[in-house]
């Protein structure tokens, strides 16, 4: 698997982008203000994940997903460590990520990478998606924002 920057001049992978984050409005806002990065293999597009810097210090890993046919390969673990990567490389000090109370896979990745969870942002996904989100038979509802530290 190979992980390079999208170029200015190609498309936001949005089937991609949608399958971690359903609202095409948000994903385009916060897409055209961080870094897109896209993962491939065998020229097909199978993974992405944007970067959004939120201060001098802090950047956020705002959309991560993996193509489903990829999935259970070890390339969400793969394209997290890049991520960590590049944020040490653009020289930040913290990283943080959000993701669902009903996210498990998620939640268990993020922390076996190292991620710590930081705070709950509570009916987060009531206030900013129109429709629920169920995920494993739970309506998401929360955001548990997790963060790592170099």
């Amino acid at each position: 698997m190979e992980i390079r920057r999208l170029l200015e001049n190609e498309a936001l992978p949005m089937d991609l982008l949608l399958e971690a984050d359903p609202s095409e409005k948000l994903v385009r806002a916060y897409s055209t203000k961080g870094f897109c990065y896209i993962a491939e293999r065998h020229g097909k597009r199978i993974g992405v994940y944007v970067l959004l810097p939120l201060n001098k210090t802090t950047i956020e890993i705002k959309n991560i997903a993996i193509s489903a046919s990829a999935r259970g390969q070890g390339y969400g673990k793969q394209l997290l460590k890049h991520a960590l990567s590049e944020a040490w490389r653009l020289q930040y000090g913290r990283v943080e990520i959000g993701t669902g109370n009903s996210s498990f896979d998620q939640l268990a990745l993020y922390q076996k990478c190292g991620f710590r969870i930081d705070s709950i942002d509570h009916d987060f996904f009531v206030r900013n998606y129109p429709e629920p989100i169920m995920e494993n038979g739970i309506q998401c509802r929360d955001m548990i924002r997790l963060a790592y530290k170099f």
